[in-house]
């Protein structure tokens, strides 16, 4: 009998809030009973010699951020990818330690893994700014991952809730980066049905990021259709509040579970096809806790 390591490629991802401060807080122990074959992890917040200190055995791709102590994504697998790649955006636009693509041998298909963090922001601060800067950057890279077919995954804390039913206290955070209109309309486009028009949330028309007065172009060749990319965890799970995937340090927000869902699995259709089994691996209890935010896993079939 064929085991799950032959049927299926399980991925992860999680913002580890400092992979210093995780693994000493029992990162581990979740790791050893997940059996993952790729991790993606955002916000690790060290240097390449941190990384390989905590995570001996496994094939390590790290982007660590221009600054010292921010940001930083990596890859670790069992098997090393066979090509990587960090460029987003335009050759001025600093997307260090916020984008790293890996590609897998994946059957006798290639899969692309993205491991992506993006800025958290603050509405109409230039902290905004570098955030819309990386979603425009965003789209055009998908669009060219999701082409003839493609096997492409784009997971991470994309720091943005899509839809209300993403955040449990959506109607008090409308004003605020994370569920802004604008930001949600990227979502729209990257999920919308490829090469239709997209008409979003709030009314948002073709070519349009935000509400019908805001008149910024997207940033892409493409115009305002969609992209055609499937959110996995929607997907699996349908209608329903969540399951959420961030829950702040402070008050009772993991205790009452009021969370937001911003880590995403987002794949192209031919990858979201196989994937199965989508879970939020949420700590049975607040003191259990190493992250802010929980791993998000799936399993994604070979060909049989």
């Amino acid at each position: 009998m064929l085991d799950r390591h032959d049927r299926s490629l399980r991925i992860a991802t999680v913002n580890v809030n400092g992979i210093r401060a995780a693994v000493r807080k029992g990162m581990h122990s979740w790791l050893d009973d997940a059996d993952v074959d790729v991790l993606t992890l955002q916000e690790v917040r060290a240097q390449d010699e941190h990384v390989e200190e905590a995570f001996p055995g496994w094939s390590i791709l790290h982007d660590p951020a221009t600054a010292k102590g921010r940001a930083g994504v990596a890859v670790l697998s069992r098997r090393p990818a066979v090509a990587s790649r960090t460029a987003l955006g335009p050759d001025d636009f600093d997307s260090a330690g916020r984008w790293l693509e890996a590609d897998f041998e994946f059957g006798d298909r290639l899969l692309t893994v993205v491991s992506a963090y993006v800025h958290s922001g603050e509405a109409d601060t230039p902290k905004q700014d570098e955030k819309w800067k990386f979603l425009d950057a965003m789209g055009p890279r998908m669009a060219q991952l999701g082409a003839d077919d493609a096997l492409a995954l784009v997971t991470g804390d994309l720091n943005v809730g899509h839809r209300p039913l993403d955040i449990l206290n959506w109607r008090g955070n409308v004003r605020k980066s994370g569920f802004l209109a604008r930001e949600r309309a990227y979502f729209d486009r990257f999920l919308g049905a490829a090469g239709e028009p997209v008409v979003g949330q709030e009314g948002i028309g073709r070519g349009m990021v935000g509400k019908l007065s805001d008149t910024r172009p997207f940033a892409s060749e493409n115009g305002g259709e969609g992209l055609g990319w499937i959110d996995v965890g929607r997907a699996a799970h349908g209608e329903v509040n969540g399951p959420f995937t961030w829950w702040s340090m402070r008050g009772q927000a993991f205790d009452n579970d009021t969370g937001w869902r911003i880590d995403y699995h987002l794949a192209t259709p031919a990858l979201a096809a196989r994937a199965s089994g989508y879970t939020v691996a949420r700590a049975n209890s607040y003191a259990e806790r190493w992250s802010d935010h929980a791993p998000v896993i799936v399993d994604y079939a070979y060909d049989k």
